[in-house]
């Protein structure tokens, strides 16, 4: 078997893959050689493309699993297969939990827990009657693992997603290939809005092993990895894509204590 990373002739599912993370996903992919669709509820004007390929888009609100049922369809009708899925898109604002109404709540878990379950269902409704089989890949957080205040509702959406990777590799393996991404903080266009000016952002890097926050292609290449014969044993895995974690805060204190005694 070749180490070398390609995927020529694949065809991959991004949704959200149009910005941010997603956007650097959807570059590893193409230059590994697949075809590459991307969704989002809006067209981004700008095609994500790299080394001279280009993805395509479909719009698609995957909330709506009428929406996702067509987008898949749209996928196999047109390219004959579906052999990987990438389920990104997500987030949620800041919203204090004592501030968060219900209908919040609700909308962040329907993006985050509830539509990449959907987009999985039907994924695999094709995956399975294909020869080879498909890969799919979640893309979770370290807030699945850890607190998460101002985001509660979006840290529990996602330790579910990392249950529900478990779930589903059971139920449709040998076919079928599910795996998950416990992704950390990454530098994104919109890194500056979570963490303040670039001070900020210098500053949450320091609190990380590896100094930095991730690229959003360095994500896009663990997925890949994931979809590809490379990873042919792997299912039902959470890869934590966190730069070593966090330190733990008492060991700061504790460090900073000890230096404020040491004469």
């Amino acid at each position: 078997m070749s180490l070398d990373l390609r995927l020529d002739g694949a065809v991959v599912l991004v949704t959200g893959g149009v910005r941010g993370v997603g956007a650097g996903i959807t570059r590893v992919f193409l230059r590994a050689g697949a075809t590459v669709i991307t969704c989002a509820r809006n067209d981004p004007g700008d095609p994500v493309h790299a080394d001279g390929r280009t993805a395509e888009f479909l719009a698609c609100d995957v909330r709506e699993p009428d929406q996702v049922t067509d987008l898949v369809r749209r996928v196999a009708d047109r390219h004959g297969r579906l052999d990987v899925v990438v389920n990104n898109a997500g987030g949620a604002p800041f919203a204090p939990s004592d501030r968060a109404s219900p209908n919040f709540n609700s909308k962040v878990v329907a993006l985050n827990l509830l539509a990449p379950l959907t987009v999985a269902q039907c994924a695999n409704s094709v995956m399975r009657e294909q020869d080879t089989g498909g890969a799919i890949i979640m893309i979770s957080s370290v807030s699945a693992a850890r607190p998460s205040p101002g985001t509660a509702a979006y840290g529990a959406a996602k330790a579910g997603v990392d249950s529900l990777t478990a779930t589903l590799a059971a139920e449709w393996a040998p076919r079928v290939r599910v795996n998950s991404l416990r992704v950390g903080m990454v530098r994104t266009e919109l890194a500056g809005l979570h963490y303040g000016d670039d001070g900020g952002v210098a500053a949450v890097a320091a609190t990380i092993p590896v100094g930095r926050l991730a690229e959003p292609e360095e994500i896009g290449s663990c997925a890949a990895f994931l979809a590809s014969p490379l990873a042919s044993y792997v299912s039902g895995a959470t890869l934590e894509v966190h730069g070593g974690g966090e330190v733990p805060a008492f060991l700061k204190a504790g460090n900073a204590q000890q230096e404020k005694e040491t004469p």
